[in-house]
């Protein structure tokens, strides 16, 4: 699998765990910061630029879009620069729709969000399961917050969240490869009204599937 593409995966994952819970208990200073941002979220919509860097530091890719999320554990994940890609899930499949190879890859949800670092932050037996949350201090003039994984073969080893106040404003992931990713994000519309079937995707005619396939998927693009 392509680094990069593992990196959105993990990305993806870690954003969707955090639509689809209410406050944790606040055991640790990094448990009370991500409380205010999970208390009473219902869903978010915002934009979003990413930038990765290879293990010796190298910029490699810049990408920018829009994200939603919705609770339980449906997410829609739009890069529109410099390339398109769709990453819609709805609660049961991921799909990763490529427009320029005119392919699809569907996968269950579950196991695209297994080892994130964000479904540990909002379930508290996963959180003890696999990683070491901390409060990593203020930087930036944002509150930190550190996710660090328990297991040898997770995708992301470490995870860095930035909040302002209820604001998930950046995001800073450490694979298990070295390379870097960096997520900004703006223009949050917190528990918004989405448009109905924001959250659903329907193959295009002609496009290539790979893995599972949902016939019931529908998908609405995200006005600008």
């Amino acid at each position: 699998m392509p680094t990069f593409i593992a990196i959105r995966r993990g990305l993806i994952g870690l954003l969707a765990a955090l639509s689809f819970s209410h406050a944790a208990s606040a055991a640790t200073d990094g448990e009370s910061v991500i409380a205010q941002f999970t208390d009473g979220l219902t869903g978010v919509d915002g934009r979003f630029e990413q930038r990765v860097w290879d293990a010796d530091g190298q910029l490699k890719e810049s990408s920018s879009g829009r994200v939603a999320l919705a609770v339980p554990r449906q997410f829609r994940w739009e890069y529109q620069a410099p390339f398109p890609q769709l990453i819609v899930a709805d609660g049961d499949h991921v799909f990763i729709h490529d427009p320029d190879l005119e392919q699809v890859t569907v996968r269950k949800q579950l196991g695209e969000e297994q080892q994130s670092p964000l479904l540990a932050v909002v379930d508290a037996e996963e959180r003890q399961r696999q990683f070491v949350v901390t409060g990593a201090g203020a930087r930036d003039g944002l509150q930190w917050v550190e996710l660090r994984a328990k297991r040898d073969d997770a995708q992301i080893d470490r995870a860095l969240l930035g909040f302002a106040g209820a604001q998930l404003v950046r995001m800073e992931l450490q694979d298990s490869l070295g390379q870097k990713t960096e997520v900004a994000f703006s223009d949050w519309q917190r528990n918004p009204d989405f448009a109905a079937g924001t959250f659903r995707f329907i193959i295009p005619a002609g496009t290539d599937v790979v893995g599972d396939y949902d016939p019931k998927a529908e998908v609405i693009p995200l006005a600008d």
